[in-house]
């Protein structure tokens, strides 16, 4: 039985499994406010899956890269529930999340901002190249040559600005399911946040 959350991008999304079986899920959109809409919508889920907190087994979250307030509200209430429960909580990279949702050759690719993509590429679930931050020119040449002219995916709001030209789908977030089902499949490890480069936040001079 597994909880699986993600607050990294621009949705906050919830879902439990039970070994392959959706027992329920839900998404809202949002850039913002994560913190205030994360812990009643898995009360929520967890009412219309009819099942305790005590029944979970493990909880997987997204740990980025992403919204640096999101992810930690993610990571925080994933430890605070795996804690009380005593379970183990698992992270799971919102690049992996994001290509998890489509087959063959895919490239997670998320717009960074100041010209960058967060920039993943995956072939049938296994990692082709490690999470990375690259400005848009060099992770269209690297997609193009990991690609090498056969045809791909892109996952991410960063498909339009690299790669017109593959199969885009489009996602505001990670699929809560997709990221309950990786965090089902791996050992757990100390729970982390994935940054690939430093905030944007400056304090006052």
């Amino acid at each position: 039985m597994v909880l699986g959350l993600d607050t990294c991008l621009n949705a906050c999304s919830v879902a439990i499994l039970d070994g392959e079986r959706v027992l329920a899920s839900g998404c809202e959109v949002m850039a913002r406010g994560h913190q205030e809409r994360l812990a009643p919508m898995a009360q929520r889920v967890m009412a219309e899956a009819a099942i305790g907190f005590d029944r979970l087994e493990r909880v997987g979250v997204t740990v980025g890269p992403g919204s640096f307030t999101g992810l930690r509200v993610g990571i925080a209430f994933a430890k605070g529930l795996a804690s009380a429960l005593g379970v183990p909580a698992v992270g799971v990279g919102t690049l992996e999340a994001l290509a998890a949702a489509a087959d063959g050759l895919v490239f997670a690719a998320l717009d960074a901002r100041r010209d960058q993509a967060y920039l993943q590429a995956f072939e049938d679930g296994q990692a082709l190249m490690a999470p990375d931050v690259l400005p848009f020119g060099v992770a269209a040449a690297q997609i193009a040559d990991i690609a090498a002219g056969r045809s791909f995916s892109i996952v991410g709001s960063g498909g339009p600005l690299l790669a017109p030209e593959a199969r885009l789908i489009p996602a505001d977030g990670a699929d809560p399911v997709l990221v309950a089902r990786l965090a089902a499949a791996r050992d757990p490890v100390p729970l982390t946040p994935l940054y690939l480069r430093a905030p944007d936040a400056r304090l006052p001079a």
